[in-house]
């Protein structure tokens, strides 16, 4: 990769990449995901290529995603052998997705790859938040404790010899020909957009029936195994920056701890308003730059002037996601707190 494609950081740059990783870091320790949906539209928006900000994120994703597992486990959230279990096949999903992440990139160059980020980013945090804010919502009117989905209930009721597994913190008894196929796909979009929380934390909460809390903290084991591949896989094709790296994981680090103190003060439904609220923010803001990408690929016709209001308007509604995630983490934080 050309030394170009690595941007130049400035003092406000780099101010802001410190702001992002200690509130992506909030989110990860709190929803349990890597936080990239944050990380990698914040990284984007200073200009960064597409499959860099993902290359990078992961980067700085391993050692963050650690720090984050062991506080949960001492609070008894993390099931270490389901997590295990799925970063096995999430590997794979990994490594095959950051082949055709880079593929996507020699064939139709930045824009092509920024426009695959960012349509993957939109297309995935709009139906997943829809469906996570629905159930939220649903907990939040009925008063009622988070209850097993219908999917879930059958998934543990299916019984195919030789291949059942007890996971004893998730208190879930179910077949790893479910649980693998999940792992491959939370590897598998982990590479396109640098999380796979969207599909693991929702994953082991309506098909394997895990507890919020425990999904949440396991899926940072994941995490954490993904980010050491495919830091690998990237770095040998030179599209990790490490400077960005870096920067995001020291802000970050100190982010992760809060938010995982966080989940022993809030009622769980709330993990799931958080990560709802900001996936359909960073959604919209990713949706924004699109035409931007597609008139780059000569594929519409948008004048500078326009593009440059895209770019400035998505960039807002990135600082507006960060703004929520972390103003409903830490006001629900001091509401429980009160009432504890």
């Amino acid at each position: 990769m050309s030394p170009e494609a690595f941007i130049t950081l400035e003092p406000h740059s780099v101010a802001f990449l410190l702001i992002v990783g200690f509130i992506g870091g909030l989110v990860s320790g709190f929803i349990g995901s890597g936080g990239a949906f944050v990380l990698t539209p914040g990284m984007m928006s200073l200009g960064v290529p597409g499959v860099v900000a993902v290359a990078s994120n992961l980067c700085h994703k391993f050692p963050k995603a650690l720090v984050g597992a062991y506080k949960r486990y001492k609070y008894g959230q993390v099931d270490v052998k389901l997590g295990l279990w799925m970063a096995a096949t999430a590997s794979l999903g990994m490594w095959w997705g950051a082949g055709i992440q880079q593929d996507v990139r020699r064939v139709y160059g930045e824009a092509g790859s920024n426009l695959y980020v960012s349509l993957a980013f939109v297309i995935v945090l709009t139906i997943v938040g829809l469906f996570v804010l629905r159930d939220a919502v649903r907990i939040f009117r009925s008063g009622a404790h988070e209850e097993t989905s219908r999917l879930a209930r059958w998934v543990q009721s299916v019984e195919i010899p030789g291949t059942m597994v007890r996971f004893g913190v998730a208190n879930v008894r179910v077949s790893v020909l479910f649980v693998l196929p999940l792992g491959f796909l939370t590897g598998l979009l982990a590479s396109i957009i640098a999380v796979g929380g969207f599909v693991g934390v929702p994953g082991m909460i309506y098909v394997l029936g895990a507890p919020s809390l425990v999904a949440s903290a396991t899926e940072l084991v994941i995490a954490f195994v993904m980010g050491l591949g495919g830091t690998f896989k990237f770095a040998l094709g030179g599209l990790v920056d490490i400077r960005l790296a870096m920067l995001i994981l020291l802000g970050s680090l100190f982010g992760i701890q809060l938010g995982a103190i966080g989940t022993t003060f809030v009622k769980p439904f709330m993990i799931k308003v958080v990560m709802a609220t900001v996936m359909l923010i960073v959604a919209v803001s990713r949706a924004l730059v699109v035409p931007v990408y597609l008139t780059q690929l000569g594929l519409a016709s948008l004048d500078p002037a326009s593009m440059k209001m895209l770019e400035r308007t998505s960039f807002a509604f990135m600082v507006l996601g960060l703004a929520a995630g972390a103003f409903i983490i830490v006001g629900a934080m001091l509401r429980s707190y009160r009432h504890a």
